[in-house]
């Protein structure tokens, strides 16, 4: 049971110091505890935990432009973050966990500034019928979180340049960019500011809650250090290529997903998956059955039956049946 509620409010604007801080509160939260933790990252690319960095995001004009890349633990998709942003993360013990009642904070938050809003799909927030939030979720060790977005005047002219979504993901969804799916709050509620929302946000989340939110102590900003450095290291964003020979890619049951495998002597002995799939898991447990399998497709389809759902299976054949073995 959650005996309290807490709140933390973040002035920096670091990605790499911001994603060190929602890891340290993951680590320390108290079991009886709920925590709100309010960030903004400053021209940021944020992608998901099994993503390939540079098939969703224009990775140099990103950097020659002062931006930075950042890589979070959660999966799902890539999302761009500016100062007309605000990000949240509701932390607290798995047993406690429940998304329903965080939407109902961000709802509750959206109502307060007079706007009418709607659940969409897996993890999105609408507002006349567009998006204004993605959200995505971590579990380990007994502790979960549920972080997302809040558009509320990003620059969606950047949000276009430097994201490049798979064709397919749009194809799926029947838009023709980006910008055409996503609205900033401040449209609908002129005037509207990130800081207004915060204030709109802890208003909600003591609604929602029944109970007086308390702020949570500053944190010291050489206890994460070393955490800092290692969300900002080039092997963590981008990791160590592999000499791949075959790679398809496409939309299946899970989000969008690409595959890349490497063979030798008629066996696979190299395979590596980019996915904003929510489930963080999926992508080592799709390598996991393809290494070591004789490069069939047969061979193949039955690896990854013992494994993963027949749905999420049979996705895959399609895949590789249409872009590989054709």
């Amino acid at each position: 049971m959650i005996k309290g509620i807490q709140f933390y409010l973040n002035n920096g604007t670091d990605p790499y110091l911001n994603l060190a801080k929602e890891k340290y509160l993951f680590d320390t939260i108290e079991e009886d505890r709920c925590l709100l933790y309010l960030w903004q990252n400053q021209n940021t690319v944020v992608i998901g935990k099994n993503q390939n960095a540079f098939s969703e995001c224009r990775t140099e004009l990103l950097r020659e432009e002062g931006g930075r890349l950042a890589r979070r633990l959660s999966g799902g998709g890539a999302v761009f973050h500016d100062l007309g942003n605000l990000n949240f993360t509701f932390l607290c013990a798995t047993e406690h966990f429940d998304v329903s009642k965080h939407m109902q904070v961000i709802q509750t938050a959206c109502a307060l500034a007079g706007i009418k809003t709607e659940l969409s799909g897996r993890n999105d927030v609408l507002a006349d019928g567009r998006k204004f939030s993605g959200n995505a979720f971590y579990h380990s060790k007994g502790r979960s979180y549920h972080h997302g977005t809040l558009m509320i005047s990003a620059d969606t002219e950047k949000m276009m340049r430097y994201l490049t979504p798979p064709k397919a993901k749009l194809e799926a969804k029947g838009v023709k960019s980006v910008r055409s799916r996503v609205v900033n709050l401040s449209e609908l509620a002129k005037g509207l500011t990130c800081e207004d929302m915060k204030g709109y946000l802890l208003s909600a989340f003591e609604r929602v809650y029944g109970m007086t939110p308390t702020a949570h102590p500053p944190i010291p900003e050489a206890d994460i250090r070393e955490l800092a450095a290692h969300f900002g290291s080039w092997e963590y964003l981008y990791g160590n290529p592999l000499p791949f020979d075959l790679s398809c890619e496409g939309r299946v049951d899970f989000g969008n997903v690409e595959l890349r495998i490497g063979v030798r002597d008629g066996v696979i002995h190299t395979t590596q998956v980019f996915t904003d799939a929510l489930d963080i898991n999926i992508s080592e447990e799709i390598q996991n059955a393809l290494v070591s399998c004789p490069f069939d497709l047969s061979a193949i389809d039955e690896a990854l039956a013992k494994r993963l759902p027949i749905s999420t299976a049979h996705a895959l054949h399609t895949l590789l049946a249409e872009q590989i073995f054709a």
